[in-house]
């Protein structure tokens, strides 16, 4: 029971920063964790060292744990290799999957089809999630879909509020049917490209999004950048 209650910690806290409830910088104070959950200090202690080995907590000496924040030149690159790797995901999903498997894409994406008409980018993002891990669980390659949700959940507060850019919503969703009409016809190179090139939004799109972003959420000024993606 105490080994359930730590997990659930955990994944309440992995949760709450990656929805952008526990903002970056957020100081994480133990005592605190440790009173609002009911529990003691020890499996605060653990769970926030297991979010630092994720990248979602940097522990810091005599502040303990923070929630950690992104440089602007790291959160460029990061997303650089998101594109990569989300692209290889599609790359090999359409070499992979099953016709049963596509099918349960489609299903993912035309679920995503209310929260798209109606511009919602809470109901939207939930349902983009879904979309994302399903081709990277298609891809047949375990590791690689590893790497890639523990990427996409450390860029997840700054994916989630792209999001809220006029049109992007729109935009997410004709693209996820461009890589799910790519893997369903298994063509391999189609996928790659259409995902890449939905992670990979080019130059005044990323500019926008990082001028749009809560001075808390960035540790230094926007400059000149080109790419971002949901």
């Amino acid at each position: 029971m105490p080994r359930e209650r730590n997990v659930g910690l955990k994944h309440r806290l992995q949760e709450e920063i990656v929805t952008g409830a526990l903002r970056p910088g957020t100081r994480l104070d133990e005592a605190s964790l440790a009173a609002r959950f009911s529990v003691s200090r020890t499996p605060v202690r653990e769970a926030l060292l297991q979010l630092s080995s994720m990248g979602l907590v940097e522990m810091r000496p005599r502040r303990g744990g923070v929630v950690a924040s992104i440089r602007l030149k790291q959160m460029l690159e990061m997303f650089e290799v998101m594109a990569e790797l989300e692209a290889m995901c599609g790359r090999l999903a359409a070499r992979r999957a099953s016709d049963q498997e596509c099918d349960a894409l489609r299903v993912v994406h035309e679920a995503a089809t209310a929260a798209a008409e109606a511009n919602d980018p809470d109901a939207y993002y939930h349902l983009n999630v879904r979309f994302h891990e399903a081709v990277y669980k298609m891809s047949h390659n375990a590791f690689l879909a590893a790497e890639t949700l523990r990427l996409r959940n450390r860029l997840a507060p700054y994916r989630r509020l792209q999001l809220r850019q006029p049109d992007r919503i729109a935009s997410s969703f004709r693209e996820h049917l461009e890589v799910l009409e790519a893997i369903a016809d298994h063509d391999a190179e189609r996928a790659e490209a259409s995902m890449r090139a939905h992670v990979a939004t080019q130059g005044g799109t990323f500019n926008d999004f990082v001028a749009s972003l809560p001075a808390d959420m960035v540790s230094e000024p926007p400059q000149a950048a080109t790419r971002s993606g949901a």
